[in-house]
C-alpha cells in the first residue's frame, strides 16, 4: 500500500488511468460509501486529466435514480429499498455506459434524472471521442448487474463513523436547506450503514476493485492498486 500527498494520489489515479487500452472511451467507476469523498475525487482527478489533454466526461449515479415515490416504496429508512430500489441501473447502461462500451456508438446522455426536481431530464445525446475518459461516481457500483462494465474501478474506502461526521458536516453547511444531526444520524444507522453492509456482504466490492483508496484523512490519503 503506498500513501502520500493528495496530489501524489491524483498523479498515480491519471497514470492508472492512461495506461488502459481499450478501443472506446475508458469508463471509470468510483465507488464507495455515501461521503466517502466519491465526488470531490472524481471532479479533483477530471482536472488533472483535462490539463493532460484529455476529454473527460463527468457523470454520476444521481443523474439515474428513480423518482422518489419508487426509491421510498418500501419505507423511507429501508436498507434494501436504498440497495435495490434507488437507482435505474438499466437506463444508465443503455443511454451512458454501453454507448461508451466496445460495441457502443459513443452517443451518450450523461443523465436522466434530476434529484432537485424530482423529474426526469431529456439531456441532448453528446457523441464521445474514443479516448474520452468517462469518471461516474457513485453508491453501488461493482454489483454483479454494474461490474462488467468498468474499465477500472476505484473503491473509496472510510469508516462508517467518518462518513456519518462528514455528512453532519456537510448538512450543518447547507444553511437552509440542511437536515438536523438527528435526522441525519437517523438515515445513517438505519438506512445508509445497513444498505453498505448488505452490499459488501453480497458484492463484495473491494475485492473486485482495481484500485483502492483509504480516504479517511483527505489530505493524507493511501492507496492499492492491484494488477488487472
Amino acid at each position: 500500500m503506498d500513501d502520500g500527498t493528495r496530489s501524489e494520489l491524483l498523479s498515480r489515479l491519471a497514470e492508472t488511468i492512461e495506461s488502459v487500452t481499450a478501443g472506446h472511451p475508458v469508463r471509470v467507476a468510483i465507488d464507495g460509501p455515501p461521503a466517502a469523498g466519491k465526488t470531490t475525487l472524481a471532479d479533483e482527478l477530471a482536472v488533472v486529466l483535462r490539463a493532460q489533454g484529455r476529454e473527460v466526461i463527468r457523470a454520476t449515479i444521481e443523474g439515474f435514480l428513480f423518482p422518489r415515490v419508487q426509491r421510498y416504496q418500501r419505507g423511507e429508512y429501508s436498507p434494501e429499498g436504498c440497495y435495490f430500489d434507488s437507482h435505474d441501473h438499466d437506463t444508465m447502461c443503455r443511454v451512458l455506459l454501453d454507448p461508451l462500451g466496445p460495441s457502443g456508438d459513443r452517443k451518450f446522455q450523461q443523465a436522466v434524472y434530476d434529484r432537485g426536481t424530482d423529474t426526469a431530464l431529456c439531456l441532448p445525446v453528446t457523441e464521445a471521442p474514443t479516448d474520452a475518459v468517462l469518471l461516474f461516481d457513485g453508491v453501488f457500483l461493482l454489483r454483479p448487474e454494474l461490474a462488467d462494465r468498468w474499465d477500472l474501478s476505484i473503491f473509496v474506502s472510510v469508516t462508517f463513523e467518518r462518513t456519518l461526521d462528514r455528512a453532519q458536516t456537510r448538512g450543518e453547511a447547507l444553511a437552509g436547506s440542511a437536515a438536523s444531526a438527528t435526522e441525519i444520524e437517523r438515515a445513517w444507522h438505519n438506512r445508509y450503514i445497513p444498505s453498505q453492509q448488505l452490499y459488501f456482504a453480497t458484492a463484495r466490492p473491494t475485492d473486485h476493485a482495481d484500485i483502492i483508496v483509504h480516504n479517511d484523512e483527505l489530505q493524507r490519503p493511501a492507496w492499492e492498486i492491484r494488477s488487472r
